[in-house]
């Protein structure tokens, strides 16, 4: 079947154009960089020609509260406008383990938004909801450094790797649409604290990690369970350790 992926030259959407191309599916990446611009409109019609369905694994240029509403809102709102007319039957977007335990967080609140333009469209649609990917482990510390220490709660977290994402993802496209959602995490669970201070160890990063109950996630406080799924979710089968990119040095 054709099937378009929104965001399909990022991360995730590169990893699912090869995959779902390597099971006999036409895949086709449509970003900004490939003709295609949800903003605008542009490159919308022509791409969504013929499409069975449509993943969307974009994401807001800008993180800022006001902006990442804007991209989401205005993207979502002209991608399903351009569907429904190339009659696409099935609708799939990403989204965050724990949208709905954290609407103070601006990006999340963003991501609510989505979801209901989605659940109100009319056509058929599956709400995969990710915890947060291996590959983004550095960005998360970063944004936790205040004075050269990186203050973590110590609560549950359960990240998968990049390449089991894909792989849901993918499934989830080529099957019935589910008209709700599926979680999906890694294989493991663990202390956030902990994870961060053994994995500073092993990129030789000299940051202390700091085990603080009030320490902010991209401005938003966390409770014990703000990050993980709850029962019932789909798990990845690459753990942490074996990750290959776990001892990368590099930014």
């Amino acid at each position: 079947m054709k099937i378009v992926v929104v965001g399909g030259t990022g991360l995730i959407g590169s990893k699912l154009v090869s995959k779902l191309g390597e099971h006999g599916h036409e895949a086709v990446a449509a970003a900004p960089s490939t003709g295609v611009n949800t903003l605008t409109g542009e490159g919308l019609a022509e791409v969504l020609a013929g499409a069975q369905v449509v993943i969307d694994v974009s994401n807001s240029p800008s993180f800022e509260r006001a902006a990442v509403l804007k991209f989401f809102e205005t993207s979502t709102g002209n991608l399903l406008a351009a569907e429904a007319v190339a009659g696409v039957g099935h609708h799939v977007a990403m989204s965050i383990v724990g949208t709905e335990r954290m609407p103070d967080n601006g990006y999340f609140a963003a991501k609510i938004a989505q979801e209901q333009l989605i659940e109100k469209s009319g056509i058929p649609f599956s709400l995969v909801h990710s915890t947060q990917f291996f590959e983004f482990a550095r960005s998360i510390a970063d944004e936790a450094t205040v004075d050269g220490k990186v203050h973590i709660a110590p609560v549950l977290f359960q990240p998968i790797a990049g390449d089991d994402v894909a792989q849901a993802v993918g499934r989830t496209a080529v099957g019935s649409p589910l008209n709700g959602r599926v979680e999906i995490a890694g294989p493991e669970q663990f202390r956030m604290d902990e994870f961060f201070r053994q994995a500073l160890a092993a990129w030789g990063d000299p940051r202390e990690v700091v085990t603080d109950p009030h320490a902010r996630y991209f401005g938003s406080e966390l409770s014990e369970r703000s990050l993980v799924p709850g029962d019932g979710a789909t798990l990845g089968t690459i753990r942490y350790h074996d990750w290959p990119g776990r001892n990368a040095t590099g930014k």
